[in-house]
């Protein structure tokens, strides 16, 4: 970007939703409770948790261990009531076009609509055709399930790959492993979504072509890395099976584009599809879920999409001050906006829930990652934060020490099961104990004088300060009675309408992601100069450089 055209684009910010009076309200209040800290918040105030939890169904929220006040949280409602947060609900789950740079609805809502309440998209109510689907992904399973569906030479499938990227992977995957105790016992899941031909030729080289049925997920079926691994298992199998015929009962499709589909080789009779108001991050609970349907079977799936319509349904129709992701969404802005706060940190504290933080990085950061504002403006506050976190217990023994004693504010939220799917209670009370003791921890601190009279009288002078503990760091609780399915759909729509209301209050189309096509962009004129006769000029001198580099030490005899 020239200077010039950065000017420009300055010239164009404007004074943002964040220059509202309620957030001169928030910024002044925030100034004077800066220096509270939580330890005396909870000491001052016995009812502190009553006031700051809440129960939907089998999720509880405890959100007492944060920096805030009944204050706090009357302010931030009044900033989500200013931004219209109630408004762009209803639009949202009306069908209303609010991907405005896409013009296109977005109403994953409408995809675990079990209550089957018309949802109208350019006057069609789109829900026969949503229940179509999910009537075929369950037929379609069932018949792989029961053995029914085989392959080429008459075995049973033992193996399903599915191959896609982003949503199309990373949600499917996250769900095949929350839910491994409801998996058929016969079929193995695997998922391939990286270009790096590793990742493929790993997957491949331990299955057989005889038992392995390939689901390739991509809407236009032009995506460049899922159909370049797409192929590169075609081939693999032809390998084998030595007839394209035979590609039909081992590929099937979850995309839009019918005659690509049918120029694979794979019958448009298993082709299944979705619409343009599904985005990618959203798209488990359509037909990109079939990898789910396959391995739970049809009547768990079901309970995925009723447990995310459940948190719909609350998100819908509960007050502002009394709404489970509208309070979490207004912590996120308390601490992003405030008190400077870069990341947010996720951290499941059960081992079947370990894609969770990978899964809400693409779901959060792709969706307000934003710098621009819905309506074309450049913004001048802080929006999306980065999202990153691990399994709490491995996290204890790596990054806990910076959440602890590190100079940064990182909000986090801890997230366990009551009841666990093993019968190993020992490890799940020490678990329990754990997920408890490090919220309390972060809350609390260590006082100097705490820590002297615990580490004993011999513990004086400059080393103290190594085990002191500041506190105050803020930390949100969710609970589960039991990670079942339809705890899982609530828990994945509660993040979900997160992010949506971020979006809201900072004037964010959180839609679309631009952010993601010049990249691609590059890369397409990039890869055929890789292998160009002449040197390549035509970039900056690093990326010039590096490509001519690339092409001298990968093709060295050739002397390109």
């Amino acid at each position: 970007m020239t200077s010039s055209v950065f000017v420009q684009e300055k010239r164009n910010e404007v004074a943002g939703p964040l220059h509202r009076p309620v957030c001169l309200q928030l910024k002044a209040h925030q100034a004077a409770i800066a220096a509270a800290h939580m330890r005396d918040m909870f000491a001052t105030d016995p009812a502190r948790f009553e006031r700051f939890s809440l129960q939907v169904g089998e999720l509880l929220l405890d959100y007492s261990k944060n920096r805030i006040t009944g204050e706090t949280m009357g302010l931030l409602v009044k900033l989500a009531e200013e931004a219209d947060v109630a408004g762009w609900r209803e639009r949202m789950f009306s069908g209303d076009k609010i991907n405005n740079t896409e013009n296109r609805a977005v109403l994953h809502v409408a995809l675990r609509n079990r209550s089957n309440h018309p949802v109208i998209v350019d006057g069609e109510d789109v829900m026969p055709k949503v229940n179509a689907v999910i009537e075929r992904l369950g037929a379609f399973a069932e018949r792989v399930r029961s053995g029914e569906w085989r392959g080429y030479t008459g075995e049973r499938i033992t193996d399903i790959v599915n191959i896609g990227i982003g949503g199309s992977d990373l949600g499917p995957q996250m769900v095949y492993q929350a839910l491994k105790p409801y998996r058929h016992p016969r079929l193995k899941m695997h998922f391939i979504s990286n270009i790096d031909g590793a990742h493929v030729k790993e997957a491949l080289e331990a299955l057989n072509p005889e038992t392995t049925l390939f689901i390739v997920s991509s809407k236009t079926f032009t995506t460049q890395e899922t159909m370049t691994n797409a192929h590169y298992a075609r081939a693999w199998f032809l390998a084998q099976s030595q007839a394209e015929k035979h590609i039909a009962r081992h590929f099937v499709a979850v995309s839009t584009n019918r005659d690509a589909v049918a120029a694979f080789g794979i019958d448009p009779a298993n082709m299944f599809e979705f619409w343009d108001w599904v985005g990618g991050r959203y798209s488990l609970w359509s037909a990109i879920g079939l990898s789910i349907v396959l391995a739970v079977g049809a009547e768990r799936f079901v309970e995925l999409l009723e447990g995310a319509h459940a948190m719909d349904e609350h998100f819908r129709h509960a007050p502002l001050a009394a709404n489970m992701p509208v309070i979490l969404a207004l912590l996120g802005v308390w601490y992003n906006n405030f008190f400077g706060a870069e990341s947010h940190a996720i951290l499941p504290y059960d081992h079947y829930l370990r894609s969770l933080p990978a899964y809400l990085e693409q779901a959060d950061m792709e969706s307000n990652g934003k710098s621009v504002d819905r309506d074309g403006n450049i913004v001048d506050y802080p929006t999306g934060a980065i999202v990153w976190g691990a399994t709490g217990i491995n996290g204890q023994h790596a990054f806990y020490q910076l959440l602890h004693q590190g100079t940064k504010i990182i909000p986090a939220d801890f997230i366990v099961s009551i009841e666990s799917h093993t019968e190993l209670q020992e490890h799940h009370d020490i678990l329990i104990a754990n997920f408890l003791a490090q919220t309390e921890a972060l809350m609390r601190g260590r006082t100097r004088e705490e820590t002297q009279r615990e580490m004993g009288l011999a513990q004086t002078g400059q080393f103290v300060s190594h085990k002191v503990f500041d506190g105050n760091h803020p930390s949100n609780a969710i609970l589960l009675q039991k990670l079942t399915p339809h705890a899982l759909g609530m828990l994945i729509a509660l993040y979900e309408h997160k992010i949506f209301v971020e979006g809201v209050i900072w004037n964010l189309n959180s839609y679309d992601q631009w952010g993601v096509e010049l990249g691609k962009q590059l890369a397409s004129r990039i890869l055929p100069e890789l292998h160009a006769d002449a040197p390549v000029a035509g970039h900056d001198a690093s990326t010039n450089a590096l490509i001519n580099y690339y092409r001298r030490m990968s093709h060295p005899r050739t002397g390109l």
